[in-house]
């Protein structure tokens, strides 16, 4: 997918079908929309209410709703059945947070291929609102299998104005996502540091703990199967065998650990230092990481401190601390950077293109939640004088980060 098609995803609120609806008793033929205290900001509106207006109180209660796509002016969709609840971990303890949307029938929204399974993701920390939107379209661009397609929207939620949020593809096994078998041999699985895993989950010979997402309900054997191939691996890095690339393309798909390691190095993801990241495996081929997720806490941010943008974030955790120690491996991930350089470079130009388009919807979104000069609350820790600041400190870390990668690596 080229930087244009993402772009075009930005501004999919220039193209709708407007629909009929059949009456019913049962159920509304539309859904009530007042912007006249948040007027229309050129992006696609999405109203849901919830049966009998039900509150969403947690992560795994679903909640009947309904949904309808709003233009400038009128409906153009039809009103969509749905289940709504809260996602996020430490996001869901926020004022604004996320939600999980799953459709009664697969459902094809603003040109993003048909799923039931879709996530609202908050952008509440990130005051540029462009840090997953714009590390999804680096994986892209830097040749990942699959990177989460997306498009910012505005939420009413049970005729309240929510603010502005990113409908995002939710990472699963799908063919037009994570694009592997659903069998007991071929895994999606998640390194988490998560303490209320109740099953499918465990812990590697390195004391990772793994949450495994698909398949769901895993067998006693599969679960087994992949619990000993990763051990082996890490029993493998422990060799000198581990320095020699060959060797190690053995166990993993070189290039796609090199890129995923320079996504999340360069963008200095406190999530992507072995806290939070997706991996794969099939039987009898290597090990892969991703897909890219959630860099709310990326480009400077975390939860407790603005991060220089000089420093190594994750070379030196998890695996990578031994993958490091070979030489021919520091040599490939510093010639797959320098062959991509320009494509780093280019995110600015990207945010630059970006950005204005989400000038007005940002006064809607700083008049609902007034957060832009917050500093000492958590999740807030850089007051900012306008969404242009935002986006110009953004801007800034990531000219400087480059520089320093290119003295580093």
């Amino acid at each position: 997918m080229s930087k244009i098609r993402y772009i075009l995803l930005l501004l999919c609120s220039l193209f709708f079908v407007q629909c009929l609806w059949n009456e019913s008793e049962l159920e509304p033929s539309y859904l009530p929309l007042d912007d006249s205290e948040y007027p229309y900001a050129d992006l696609p509106r999405l109203v849901i209410e919830t049966v009998d207006f039900q509150q969403i109180r947690n992560k795994e209660t679903e909640v009947p709703a309904y949904l309808q796509i709003y233009g400038k002016d009128l409906p153009e969709s039809d009103v969509k059945h749905l289940t709504i609840k809260g996602r996020g971990n430490s996001s869901f303890e926020m004022t604004k947070y996320g939600y999980k949307l799953e459709f009664e029938n697969k459902e094809s929204l603003f040109g993003m291929p048909r799923n039931r399974d879709w996530a609202l993701i908050a952008i509440f920390r990130d005051k540029s609102f462009l840090h997953n939107y714009i590390t999804y379209m680096l994986a892209d661009l830097l040749g990942d299998a699959y990177a989460p397609r997306s498009c910012f929207v505005e939420l009413y939620l049970n005729r309240q104005y929510m603010g502005l949020y990113q409908l995002t593809e939710s990472v699963k096994v799908d063919k037009n996502r994570v694009n592997i078998p659903k069998n007991d041999s071929s895994f999606l699985f998640e390194r988490t540091t998560t303490s209320s895993l109740e099953k499918d989950h465990f812990y590697s010979s390195f004391n990772h703990l793994f949450q495994i997402k698909s398949p769901k309900d895993v067998s006693a054997d599969s679960k087994a199967l992949l619990t000993n191939h990763i051990n082996s691996f890490e029993a493998f890095l422990m060799t000198n065998s581990a320095t020699n690339l060959d060797s190690l393309a053995n166990w993993i798909d070189i290039q796609d650990f090199a890129r995923y390691f320079l996504i999340q190095e360069f963008s200095k993801n406190i999530d992507g230092n072995w806290r939070s990241i997706f991996l794969t495996w099939q039987k009898n081929s290597v090990i892969q990481m991703g897909p890219v997720w959630d860099f709310d806490m990326a480009y400077g941010l975390s939860s407790k401190e603005k991060i220089s943008p000089e420093g190594w974030n994750i070379r030196t955790h998890g695996w990578n601390q031994y993958l490091f120690k070979g030489s021919q491996y520091r040599a490939f991930v510093r010639q797959f950077w320098d062959a991509h350089h320009s494509t780093f470079e280019s995110l600015i130009d990207s945010i630059n293109a970006i950005y204005p388009h989400l000038e007005k919807v940002s006064k809607n979104e700083f008049k609902r939640w007034p957060v832009l000069k917050e500093e000492y609350i958590w999740p807030f820790i850089e007051s900012m004088d306008s969404y242009t600041a935002a986006v110009d400190s953004l801007k800034s870390w990531i000219a400087r980060r480059i520089q320093w990668m290119d003295g580093s690596l």
